[in-house]
């Protein structure tokens, strides 16, 4: 076990409105959505499910939380300050079971609502002139040189945090070699990413690899980069917490094929306690609705309603609600 660094909106809400103009709004419990901050793909994400489940559950009824992150929404959700969030499914699954990254915390009252929502790879990236510094594009040939390199991530809370460190011992090296060797690990927020690569105050940059992801795209748009695949060694090491290697892209410039990338998946997760009822409208709203969601980033466009309450897009258990739907809609046998 690994040392752990720990768009419209309009349309959508008329159409759930009219969907249930006849019904009206239900009786059911305030609805706080754990999210991520504003101008990423799950605020999207949740402010474009606030559009659709607001109607159905009454007018001001649903808040999204503006914070928040694939490590930290489990958390949220077992803590009972958010009823619903956003969370990786590995992350989801890492919290309910106590897993080593959340350092003796554990979520075991999360339950699933919709998986299947958009693959998370987390990836690598580099300065072309770091690269060519380094004569290698190779992630285990430039670690195995021991020459300084100073990796850039968001501070923890992201879910690329601990991949990272795995990123590491996968090839054959730690946070703390990398410093021994000189190099540094940055941990920034992201208004401040960008800015560091471009100014050459950081070599590797590991983050989530979400299509349109707009941080990644400012820096391939404003730094020569190159997409790194990850180290030969990276599948057995993700395979002990549960995360499938594939591949993503191209999508940003820079990239010039597919790149390898550590796959976190992304579900909707709520609070058991969360009431059958609204656990079930928001599923059916959810799915009945999927075009919507795929029309609000990109990020979404493959999402899949008919794979939405498989195991391996869940990682947890369903909620009642959600599993009543799903046998009520025939998704679940």
């Amino acid at each position: 076990m690994f040392d752990y660094l720990v768009k419209g909106l309009r349309t959508v809400a008329l159409t759930a409105t009219c969907a249930l103009a006849t019904a009206g709004a239900l009786h059911a419990q305030d609805v706080r959505i754990g999210a991520m901050r504003e101008g990423s793909s799950w605020y999207v994400f949740a402010a474009t499910l606030e559009q659709i489940i607001e109607p159905i559950l009454g007018a001001n009824s649903v808040e999204v939380i503006a914070r928040g992150g694939g490590v930290a929404n489990p958390l949220i959700v077992q803590g009972g300050n958010a009823e619903i969030a956003l969370s990786n499914v590995a992350t989801a699954i890492w919290a309910h079971e106590g897993a080593d990254v959340y350092e003796g915390r554990s979520a075991p009252d999360i339950r699933a609502l919709v998986g299947g929502l958009n693959d998370v790879y987390v990836g690598v990236l580099a300065r072309n002139a770091f690269l060519e510094g380094a004569g290698s594009n190779d992630l285990d040939d430039i670690v195995a040189s021991d020459k300084p390199i100073r990796v850039l991530m968001k501070p923890v809370g992201s879910s690329a945090v601990p991949v990272a460190d795995m990123i590491f011992a996968a090839a054959g090296t730690s946070a703390e070699q990398i410093k021994a060797n000189g190099g540094d690990i940055i941990q920034v927020d992201t208004g401040q990413i960008a800015d560091m690569i471009r100014n050459g105050n950081a070599d590797i940059y590991i983050d989530t690899m979400i299509k349109g992801h707009p941080t990644i795209t400012e820096v391939a748009l404003t730094t020569p980069v190159s997409f790194l695949d990850l180290p030969d060694g990276m599948a057995a090491h993700a395979a002990e917490l549960g995360l499938e290697i594939g591949t993503y892209g191209p999508w940003f410039e820079g990239q010039t094929a597919a790149t390898s990338g550590a796959n976190l998946g992304t579900v909707l997760i709520a609070n058991a306690d969360l009431d059958e009822e609204t656990a079930y409208q928001i599923t059916k709203a959810l799915i009945e609705n999927a075009d919507a969601l795929k029309a609000s980033h990109g990020a979404f466009a493959r999402f899949d309603p008919a794979a939405a309450a498989d195991p391996s897009n869940t990682g947890i258990p369903l909620h009642p609600g959600a599993e009543r739907y799903f046998r009520e809609a025939g998704i679940l046998k």
